[in-house]
């Protein structure tokens, strides 16, 4: 990447309006707390039978530098490896099914498949609420047009070492989330993991 997301601890990704696909810009959130530094642009493969989000240097799409794949066809517990421009792993994202039915829960691991971290939907109320409202008859058409807090903690061995929250505010366009790993002082957290973390959380529950 141009812009090494291992040398830093705040990004902000921003979804593009696209209708048939999933399209994102991640930078390094400036100091204003607006976007800074590009990091890359983001797409979800069209029509694959196993998801398929690529991630470039910039909107040509000219330069690959990571992706993230699933493992398996229309499984709810697939793992997912993100490889970089070389086919080097650098760590793999599973959904946990059974925790998901009621707070969306996903576990983070390395290039050798140990476990580094869990990100877990923060409230328990606020997930169950953001369900009902989904069931809602007309009402959850438009349910992700309603200011729902979508906020994740990063945890490791029951400690938060990161969170990526969801901008919210009345008249929401498009998702933004605020990533912040600072509290993962010894950087042992790959930060292109994460950035893929946040990407598939999204993408891949159709946000």
């Amino acid at each position: 990447m141009s812009t090494d997301p291992n040398q830093h601890d705040r990004f902000v990704m921003r979804q593009r309006i696209r209708p048939v696909v999933n399209q994102y810009e991640i930078s390094v959130l400036g100091p204003d707390g607006e976007p800074g530094e590009p990091v890359c642009f983001v797409e979800q493969a069209r029509f694959k039978f196993k998801e398929d989000i690529r991630f470039y240097a910039d909107d040509t799409k000219s330069v690959e530098l990571m992706r993230l794949k699933a493992r398996q066809r229309f499984d709810p517990r697939a793992r997912y490896d993100i490889t970089d421009n070389r086919d080097t792993k650098i760590g793999e994202i599973q959904k946990v099914f059974g925790e998901s039915l009621l707070r969306s829960t996903y576990r983070l691991y390395d290039a050798s498949g140990a476990e580094v971290a869990t990100a877990r939907e923060r409230s328990l109320v606020v997930a169950l609420v953001r369900r009902m409202v989904g069931f809602i008859p007309y009402v959850g058409d438009y349910a992700d047009w309603i200011p729902i807090p979508y906020h994740f903690d990063f945890l490791r061995d029951g400690e938060v070492i990161g969170k990526h929250e969801r901008r919210t505010g009345l008249f929401k366009f498009r998702d933004v989330y605020d990533i912040d790993v600072s509290a993962d002082t010894r950087h042992a957290l790959d930060r292109r993991l994460v950035l893929a973390n946040a990407v598939g959380m999204d993408a891949l529950q159709a946000r």
